[in-house]
This record gives structure tokens, C-alpha cells and sequence, in this order.
């Protein structure tokens, strides 16, 4: 990969990364509900099984939808619906409690899970391959996903702590509860700029 190409895509990595989209919307809502600290497993989750969404789709799973249109279309309603419920569990959490079944962040593997019915992340991710694999190799393809995965951590993880930051703000109820329905609501709004 030529220096020229890998800061293009250090480029395009930065502002897909850090614009606003399901999984930093998830990750805000996490960071303020639970805090930066136990929602440290679902940023890894995030940019890990983002990584490796890029090299599965860079060595040939694009190709499928392609092939089969049929699976690009199955994808996308669930994709969708999975969104919409996502979107209504956060809009009706509540705050965490020191007793009883206390609501939790996502996991790791729930979040790495996550990017497969992501809208934005197969977009990104096919983007990445289609522009920025210079050879179609497997070199370049982890070239890819190496970049994305060193730019798109701290992307993320910006996303939390603001989260958390605005826990001071959300240390009411009725706040947090009007935070959450808000982010449920641009969640929704975002598959609108995604489809």
C-alpha cells in the first residue's frame, strides 16, 4: 500500500469512525448509563469485530452479495429490525441499581456480533475494500483492517467518555430517561442516512 493511499484511508477510517452512527450512538448511551469502565468490553467488541468484518468482506464476501442480491436484501430487513429493537430497549432502560437484575452494557462478543447487521459498518467496510485495497491481497486487506482498527478505537472510545461525561448531567431520572429515548430516536434516525 502506498503512503499515499494509506492516508486516504486513514481519512476515510477518521470521519466514518467518528461521525455519528449505531454503534457511537450505543456507545455514548452505554458510557452514560454504565460508565466509561464497564463499557470498555463493548468498544473492543466494536472495533475488533469491525476489523474482522473487514477482512472477511476483503476476502470475498462481498462477492456474495454480489452473486446474490437476495442476500443483501435479507440482511438489510434484519439489519433493520434489529436496529428498531435495540432502539426500544434503550429508549425504555433505566438507570443501573446496586440490587437486583441490574440492566448491563453490551459485551464483547455482543458487541464484535453487532457490526454484522450494522448497517453503516458494511458499508464502511465494503467502501475500505472497494477503494483502498490497492491489489486485492491479503496484505492489503489487513493493511485495511490494521488502519481502521488503530484509527477506529479512539474514535469510539471518544464517543464513551463523552457518555460518561454527561452522566453528571443524567444523574436524574427523568434526564436519563429523556436521554435515552433521545438517543433510541436518533438510533432510528440514523438508519435513514444509512439505507
Amino acid at each position: 500500500m502506498t503512503l499515499e493511499l494509506a492516508l486516504a484511508l486513514a481519512g476515510f477510517a477518521f470521519v466514518t469512525s467518528v461521525t455519528p452512527g449505531p454503534n457511537n450512538l450505543m456507545l455514548m448511551t452505554s458510557g452514560a448509563n454504565f460508565g466509561f469502565r464497564r463499557t470498555i468490553p463493548h468498544m473492543l467488541g466494536v472495533g475488533v469485530g469491525f476489523c474482522v468484518m473487514i477482512v472477511l468482506v476483503g476476502l470475498g464476501l462481498a462477492a456474495l452479495f454480489d452473486t446474490y442480491r437476495i442476500a443483501r436484501q435479507l440482511l438489510t430487513v434484519v439489519s433493520v429490525g434489529y436496529l428498531l429493537w435495540l432502539a426500544w430497549k434503550i429508549a425504555n432502560a433505566n438507570a443501573p441499581t446496586r440490587s437486583g437484575a441490574a440492566p448491563r452494557p453490551l459485551t464483547f462478543l455482543q458487541a464484535a456480533l453487532f457490526q454484522w447487521v450494522n448497517p453503516k459498518a458494511w458499508s464502511m467496510a465494503l467502501t475500505a475494500v472497494t477503494l483502498y485495497t490497492d491489489d486485492g491481497s491479503v496484505r492489503s486487506v489487513l493493511m485495511v483492517s490494521l488502519i481502521f482498527g488503530a484509527i477506529n478505537l479512539p474514535s469510539v472510545g471518544s464517543w464513551t467518555l463523552l457518555g460518561q461525561q454527561m452522566r453528571r448531567f443524567l444523574n436524574n431520572p427523568a434526564r436519563l430517561k429523556a436521554f435515552n429515548i433521545t438517543m433510541a430516536v436518533l438510533l432510528i434516525g440514523s438508519l435513514a442516512l444509512i439505507l
